[in-house]
């Protein structure tokens, strides 16, 4: 059945004390809403509406896509008033009601929900809770069919006892929908028209009311304070670590891992303490990473290993290259099969051939390096004229002796050799030394100043 998927995402969310619409505060390096978003995405609906109303030209700034259709809620009037402004929109046969705010709900549930719905029957996504306070509660009859749902404002203290409760998630069948809700009232203690009244209305028309229960009570789990958006980011990048530890991942400490985009991960994988991953990483087998490392929009390959306090941004790792501890490799930096760079190396733009190596202390950027090249010490690549960017070509088995400055555009070819101490300005035929420094003086007799 065609399905219409409502997201709401007008509050201001006062309580996280920022100028910042609340969906848009981050959990695991993208926005609330924008987890929210993809699995509405994954569900394959018919179109995907947002309400908006704080900040919501911020939102639709932050969020806009083609498959995404902003409604402006002028007034936040509750959450019936807010469906309701999505009415004119909704074609298909069912409705899915998500919340901007509620970021940790997995497909499978939704889907489980939305199985549930026809034309004469609603679905639920209801939570059980040891302490339920600050959810609505699910009245039952006394053979447990839902009669309706009361917010807890509104509860007596039998009611608040009830520990069911309501997500606010809800799946209906388009038809009825309009009517629903608007009958409602705002004859309650927040003057506002609940979304949770429609139970009672569809009740009394006949209607149906499936439930289906949220896996854990963090699926459901709303974050309307920074304490609650860090509990949010924890039980997040547990449940990430989870996924890698049975994929075949070893992680040194699931508390100490952090998962801020996606990864493809092999198997025999080891990862240390303090390790982030941001974008979308593919990992091979064998691969191992060390402690306080950050790689993004990277590709490792099987056997690379990324040793301490390295930082990769869009680079590639060929099988059995290394890097690090302290080295960074920025967009376009690739490192063949077994080519190695070490500490305070910073690669950009560069390509390192197989059996490469820079062990220490260079700055390589735009620049082509041959298989078997040794970068020593020191080295740096004078890529920038203040306007362009030019490019550094090296064939194999060159040696760049320590403290070089290559001042590109410049070629070495196979076998060259530069002198310690050089300024490269000329290129560098095949097996040539090339010496470009000041010829030394001892100056005997002198005398240091005194203070």
């Amino acid at each position: 059945m065609p399905l219409d998927i409502v997201i709401l995402a007008a509050g201001q969310g006062t309580r996280m004390r920022s100028k910042r619409p609340k969906v848009l505060h981050p959990l695991a390096g993208k926005p609330m809403l924008s987890h929210v978003i993809d699995t509405a995405r994954a569900l394959n609906p018919k179109a995907i509406h947002l309400i908006t109303g704080h900040a919501a030209e911020q939102v639709q700034l932050a969020c806009a896509a083609k498959d995404l259709h902003f409604i402006v809620q002028p007034e936040q009037l509750g959450t019936g008033h807010a469906v309701m402004q999505a009415l004119p929109f909704l074609s298909g046969e069912k409705t899915l009601v998500l919340y901007g705010d509620v970021p940790m709900i997995e497909v499978d549930t939704l889907q489980q929900l939305l199985s549930q719905v026809s034309d004469k029957q609603m679905a639920l996504l209801t939570v059980e809770l040891a302490n339920p306070t600050g959810y609505g509660r699910i009245i039952r009859s006394e053979t447990g069919q839902v009669k309706a749902i009361v917010e807890e404002k509104d509860a007596s203290p039998a009611q608040k006892a009830i520990k069911e409760g309501n997500s606010g998630i809800i799946a209906l069948p388009t038809a009825p929908l309009e009517d629903w809700l608007k009958r409602l009232s705002n004859d309650n203690v927040q003057g506002e028209y609940y979304l949770t009244d429609v139970i009672a209305l569809a009740v009394a028309d006949g209607a149906q009311i499936a439930t289906v229960k949220a896996q854990e009570p963090m699926e459901v789990q709303g974050a309307n304070d920074r304490i609650q958006l860090a509990e949010l980011e924890r039980h997040y990048q547990y449940r990430a670590a989870r996924r890698l530890m049975k994929q075949g991942v070893t992680l040194a400490d699931p508390a100490r891992f952090d998962l801020r985009g996606t990864v493809e991960a092999g198997r025999d994988i080891y990862i240390d303490i303090n390790v982030i991953l941001e974008g979308h990483v593919v990992i091979e087998d064998e691969v191992e990473i060390g402690a306080n490392c950050i790689i993004k929009d990277s590709l490792l390959r099987k056997g690379a290993k990324v040793f301490a306090n390295s930082h990769l941004d869009g680079a590639e790792l060929g099988e059995n290259a290394g890097c690090g501890p302290f080295a960074r490799l920025r967009p376009g930096s690739q490192l063949k099969a077994r080519a190695h760079v070490g500490n305070f190396v910073e690669l950009k733009n560069a390509v390192l051939g197989e059996d490469a190596k820079a062990g220490h202390l260079s700055y390589l950027g735009d620049a082509d390096i041959g298989a078997r090249s040794n970068i020593g010490a020191g080295t740096i690549t004078c890529n920038y004229d203040g306007a362009h960017k030019h490019r550094t070509l090296m064939g194999e088995n060159v040696f760049i002796g320590s403290n070089t400055a290559l001042v590109a555009p410049v070629t070495l070819e196979k076998n060259a050799s530069t002198a310690a101490g050089s300024v490269i300005t000329q290129n560098v035929a095949e097996s040539e030394l090339a010496v470009a420094r000041s010829r030394q003086r001892n100056i005997g007799g002198w005398k240091r100043p005194q203070k």
